[in-house]
């Protein structure tokens, strides 16, 4: 049995590439520097065993190939040890294409928002339909409590993120995927740490686009940016989210449409989700769907009964009256769509926003200018202020939004000021130090 070690095994990605590997039939093991739920509940139950990344014993025995992944660097010890004792070792996207997209039907979903609900939307669609298929998704869907899966048949669906494959090779992930079926929800400039200008992200997507095949189809939102992409070339039909695919008479919060394509109405969706932004996605997952043979109206009937993601909008909880949520959403635009679809769906109940400023981009000051007007629909606001930051925060300090160094003051300020009938949203793209269970707690008591 061939001994896989992946190094950054905790991220989702990563963590998608463990288990698909071990049941492959691999040994595997890993290592990380955070080690947290759900990731590393998930490597657990698998039988995957972790181990901290600074750790030389991760070596012994000595694997036959090592997986590297984007996180880490030259200078982090155990890089250093993989290239001084010539292990060999790959990048995730790279291993992944080699052992398992290569031979399959590769439906991937590339964008700046709604990649891994849309990825889940479609996974789902397909598991509906009794396809069975293989997937990779950057958070786990309620109906299948994993991330990432084998599946038989030739449907493979996945997430393809635009983030860089590794140290060693600067390309977008998704430029070793090959899908045949590609959604390109949307594109706004974001990742600071890797692209200096939207055009750089541009770039990247355009050679995505030139890696689908004629006998494929791409599924794009009307986006100003995203036609730049295709004015520079595309060799493959196209359909467009609004145009080609539509929905009409949408109830205010997102949870009722009806789905028109090519002028046809196929009947109304109510589900579960929220927000215009979800309308989207859903457009996007019923094209894929199509295109890959399910009739539409089994497609729809699969997304009535869609359970949502794991961080998307999930409640965690409800004490002393107040709900709280916890999602992913760490880019201004992401943060205004949740907000407003929770909005519409809550009325005049009060929603208090708690934003965490982890990622780079935001640390950066990318978005000072707009985070501010994307919270507007909450009627309190706390952002988490982190401890190196680039640009001084408390400058968005007003009537709705304090600045806050730490999480037990924002826990205890909460505690104090919510009402029974309130709504917390913890907005993070990390674990945010347990915040959403330290906070049921303390409304418990």
């Amino acid at each position: 049995m061939k001994h896989v070690h992946i190094l950054g095994i905790c991220g989702t990605f990563m963590a998608g590439i463990a288990q698909l590997a071990k049941a492959l039939g691999y040994h595997v093991t890993g290592s990380d520097e955070n080690i947290y739920p759900p990731m590393s509940t998930q490597l657990a139950a698998s039988g995957i065993e972790v181990t901290p990344s600074h750790d030389l014993r991760q070596f012994h025995p000595k694997p036959e190939e090592v997986v590297i992944g984007n996180a880490l660097s030259r200078g982090h010890v155990s890089v250093e040890w993989v290239l001084r004792e010539r292990l060999p070792y790959t990048s995730g996207p790279e291993w992944l294409y080699r052992h398992l997209l290569k031979d399959r039907w590769v439906l991937a979903v590339a964008g700046t928002h709604g990649k891994t609900t849309t990825t889940g939307l479609l996974t789902w669609i397909f598991e509906f339909a009794g396809l069975n298929p293989g997937f990779l998704i950057g958070g786990v869907p309620q109906q299948f409590k994993e991330s990432a899966r084998l599946g038989e048949g030739p449907f493979f669906i996945l997430e393809a993120d635009e983030y860089d494959t590794a140290f060693f090779d600067k390309r977008s992930k998704f430029l070793h995927y090959r899908p045949k079926t590609l959604i390109l929800n949307n594109l706004e400039y974001d990742h600071s740490d890797i692209f200096p200008d939207l055009a750089s992200i541009q770039r990247q997507m355009h050679y995505l686009v030139r890696t689908v095949p004629d006998d494929g189809v791409i599924i794009r939102g009307e986006d100003k940016a995203l036609e730049e992409v295709m004015a520079q070339g595309v060799w493959t039909p196209q359909q467009v989210l609004h145009q080609d695919w539509q929905a009409r008479n949408v109830e205010k919060d997102g949870s009722a449409f009806e789905v028109f394509f090519q002028g046809k109405n196929w009947g109304r969706l109510e589900w579960s989700l929220l927000g215009m932004h979800n309308v989207h996605n859903a457009l996007a997952a019923l094209a894929a769907a199509h295109h890959g043979g399910i009739p539409i109206e089994k497609a729809m009937e699969a997304l009535a009964f869609f359970q949502g993601i794991k961080r998307r909008l999930e409640v965690r909880g409800v004490a002393g009256g107040v709900t709280v949520y916890d999602d992913f959403a760490h880019h201004p635009t992401a943060i205004h769509t949740t907000l407003k679809g929770l909005r519409e769906k809550v009325g005049t109940a009060p929603i208090v926003a708690v934003l965490d400023f982890a990622s780079y981009t935001m640390r950066n000051g990318d978005h000072q200018h707009t985070v501010g007007s994307a919270v507007a629909p909450a009627n309190e606001v706390y952002f988490a202020k982190p401890s190196s930051c680039a640009w001084p925060i408390e400058s968005l300090a007003n009537d709705q939004i304090q600045v806050k160094g730490d999480v037990q003051s924002i826990i205890d300020d909460i505690v104090k000021r919510a009402k029974p009938g309130a709504h917390v949203v913890i907005m993070s793209n990390r674990g945010f130090e347990g915040i959403h269970e330290r906070l049921l707690e303390a409304l418990n008591h």
